[in-house]
């Protein structure tokens, strides 16, 4: 097994003390509904408290790093080397309405580059963590992507954008086109635990568009690290935040679906008989 290093067990066990205080402020989520601030109002609470936490926790232990929050923004720090970058809860919608599918995600990037990740899910107690050159972890277990190399055996997960969103429709065409490749498609609702979960095996790829740094710095450590590949679609940087990913063979075969690039190939013709 490979051990963290130190600066990989302060982003766990930041995340681990912000997961703490998701935990307590999830039990109230069942009196949102009566509540004057209104359940949007608690879950930004809920979300900047955990924010909180977690900075907090990393300035004490690495003063002058810099961070990229996604409540707080970019804050520049004396080392510029080293930067944070952190969702303190991702899956909010999941968390607003008592759905218990959400994460802490952690990433470090220096010099430029992503070198590790964290991701924790409070309800589940999973740590999820990977560092470049030591592998993808969850706790003490070695993480690897699944092996399948047949799109139509595979169980791939997305998001949905919200309606009225720019690319919405475009989504729509992408799915039917999957589903018709694929033997099922899943939506949870957390892009930082549908990256953990394609390193871990559990599902075998992942596409989405236009998601944020901090809702993916973590999960493509993790994606490298336990032997998978992520591809950016349009041909554009994967770090933008559209992209495919899966094991070496999926990966393609699944931006090549979502783009719309596979063609089944035409059926032979019927052979007639003489008469």
């Amino acid at each position: 097994m490979s051990r963290p290093s130190p600066t990989v067990s302060v982003m766990m066990d930041a995340a681990r003390a912000a997961g703490r205080r998701l935990i307590r402020d999830f039990g109230e989520v069942e009196n949102l509904q009566v509540s004057r601030k209104g359940p949007a109002d608690f879950v930004s609470a809920a979300d900047k408290k955990a924010e909180e936490i977690i900075r907090k926790s990393l300035e004490k232990s690495r003063p002058g790093y810099g961070f990229l929050l996604e409540e707080g923004g970019e804050v520049q720090g004396s080392d510029k080397t080293h930067r944070f970058i952190i969702d303190p809860l991702d899956g909010t919608l999941n968390f607003l309405h008592g759905i218990p599918h959400f994460a802490i995600s952690i990433g470090l990037e220096r010099d430029g580059k992503l070198r590790a990740g964290v991701v924790f899910d409070p309800m589940r107690n999973e740590l999820f963590w990977a560092e470049e050159g030591h592998g993808a972890w969850m706790e003490n277990k070695r993480l690897r992507v699944s092996t399948r190399r047949k799109l139509s055996e595979c169980v791939v997960t997305t998001g949905i954008p919200q309606l009225g969103v720019n690319g919405a429709e475009k989504f729509i065409d992408e799915l039917v086109r999957v589903r018709q490749e694929v033997a099922a498609v899943r939506r949870f609702g957390s892009a930082a635990l549908d990256l953990a979960w394609v390193a871990a095996g559990r599902f075998d790829g992942f596409w989405e568009r236009g998601l944020s740094p901090w809702d993916i710095a973590a999960g493509f450590v993790l994606m490298q690290e336990a032997g998978g590949m992520v591809i950016g679609l349009d041909k554009k940087d994967a770090r933008l935040g559209s992209f495919a990913c899966g094991n070496t063979s999926i990966a393609q075969k699944l931006a090549d679906s979502v783009e719309g690039r596979i063609r089944k190939p035409a059926a032979a013709p019927s052979k007639l008989r003489p008469a």
